[in-house]
């Protein structure tokens, strides 16, 4: 027998007080320790169905964003119409992440990152070998998506530029100079526009 409870995904969530309470910021921050130790507080966390909390910004969805680089160039893409994020359709994106689910907790192993590794499959094929870090948090709080979302951002510097779309939605892909992407930033979603000026800093510096 099928009921809404089994239909309805249910995401990962913590209140938007929470995140103001440790401290607001627009944009980004690479001062990391101080949300991922209280963000990930089970006594905060909690499953929402996603229908309810994309509509509700007194809730935060904590979603894994990773960029893949290789020899100071990221991998890019353009959101196709099949993209499951009505919102985001035919922009550009240096990220590839998505929702933590309540099916995620199966694994026994952080919920976390088996959320981020089941995303990343089923996203692209990633054929090289990496090294991973988590160097920021973005929000944006001035679209509608972004009111919902709080990002996780994380690098992958992978051993050869070797990244494919698995999905059909993610289309016009390459590796290019974060400096160079960012001359069209009005072109991709916010998220990437904040996450191209902080790598094209650390580039730089």
């Amino acid at each position: 027998m099928t009921t809404e409870s089994t239909t309805v995904e249910h995401v990962l969530v913590v209140p938007t007080s929470l995140f103001h309470e440790i401290g607001h910021f627009q944009g980004y921050t690479t001062d990391i320790q101080p949300y991922l130790e209280r963000l990930f507080d089970p006594e905060h966390m909690s499953y929402r169905p996603r229908n309810e909390v994309e509509e509700d910004p007194g809730f935060k969805q904590l979603i894994p964003y990773c960029i893949f680089r290789h020899a100071g160039e990221v991998f890019y893409y353009t959101r196709g119409s099949e993209s499951g994020e009505g919102r985001l359709h035919a922009k550009r994106s240096i990220g590839i992440g998505g929702h933590i689910s309540a099916e995620d907790q199966n694994s026994g192993s952080h919920v976390y990152h088996v959320a981020m590794q089941r995303e990343i499959e089923e996203e692209v094929f990633m054929e090289s070998g990496f090294t991973q870090k988590c160097v920021a948090l973005i929000n944006d709080d001035e679209t509608e998506v972004g009111k919902v979302h709080l990002g996780i951002v994380h690098i992958f510097d992978l051993e050869a530029a070797k990244v494919r779309p698995r999905e059909k939605s993610i289309i016009q892909t390459g590796f290019e100079k974060p400096a160079q992407l960012a001359k069209s930033s009005e072109n991709f979603e916010t998220w990437s526009q904040i996450c191209l000026e902080f790598l094209k800093d650390e580039n730089n510096s």
